[in-house]
């Protein structure tokens, strides 16, 4: 396994980390020995970095994370987020009551006292544009229930945004061959600003044969991974 630093965190994380969206059930049946034997195996081949949220499975997947948490003693970081609870979902609902109620609830799923990363769920356009919401995540991190804090974003215009607030650590956005706006509007201005990018989806749909990928599009994937060709 390959590891990376992850921004400006001080983690040295897997180049490969687990999403654990399936896991919380919501794309199907799923049995929880079945899901922990694979976070096991996860951790087995060197991933240490677990991505979930507290909608996947209504905060099931986050209780699996908890479970191996317990069950292992090697160090791994688990990535959350927060926002997608809301009902409906729109960008007032990103208040200190609200985003204090699901890191409180997060934490218990979770079983621990900080969570490592807070990531925000793909909020509303406008939560980018609203600086409240950042010094509110800033006191829940002196108030200690987060170690760092970051965003998951549906377009690029909302990651530029978010990037220009000091203590966001990361940004979450997809990156695919069919999604490339990222790697020529973002990315580059993310590695200035040492903000990291977490998982980059680089073949989202299936089906999908690297072998037809063009070279050109293959050698800047490359080069925007930081790897050797």
């Amino acid at each position: 396994m390959q590891y990376r630093e992850l921004g400006r965190t001080g983690w040295k994380v897997s180049a490969v980390s687990f999403g654990a969206w399936a896991i919380g059930g919501t794309w199907g049946n799923v049995k929880d020995d079945e899901s922990l034997a694979a976070l096991h195996r996860a951790l087995d081949l060197g991933v240490n970095f677990f991505d979930t949220a507290d909608v996947y499975g209504d905060g099931r997947s986050e209780q699996l994370l908890a479970k191996l948490r317990r069950e292992r003693s090697e160090k791994f970081y688990v990535a959350t987020k927060a926002g997608r609870r809301l009902d409906p979902h729109v960008a007032g609902g990103y208040d200190k009551q609200n985003l204090t109620a699901f890191v409180e609830r997060s934490l218990k799923n979770l079983g621990v006292e900080s969570l490592d990363l807070l990531q925000l769920h793909c909020p509303p356009t406008e939560v980018y544009y609203m600086p409240e919401v950042f010094d509110i995540l800033d006191g829940l991190v002196k108030a200690g229930k987060l170690l760092h804090y970051g965003v998951s974003v549906e377009k690029v215009e909302e990651a530029l945004k978010a990037i220009e607030y000091p203590n966001v650590k990361t940004v979450q956005i997809i990156f695919n061959i069919f999604r490339q706006r990222p790697l020529d509007l973002f990315f580059g201005e993310a590695q200035r600003r040492k903000v990291a990018r977490a998982r980059i989806v680089i073949f989202e749909q299936e089906g999908i044969d690297v072998d037809l990928v063009e070279h050109d599009l293959r050698d800047r994937l490359i080069a925007a991974l930081g790897r050797p060709a």
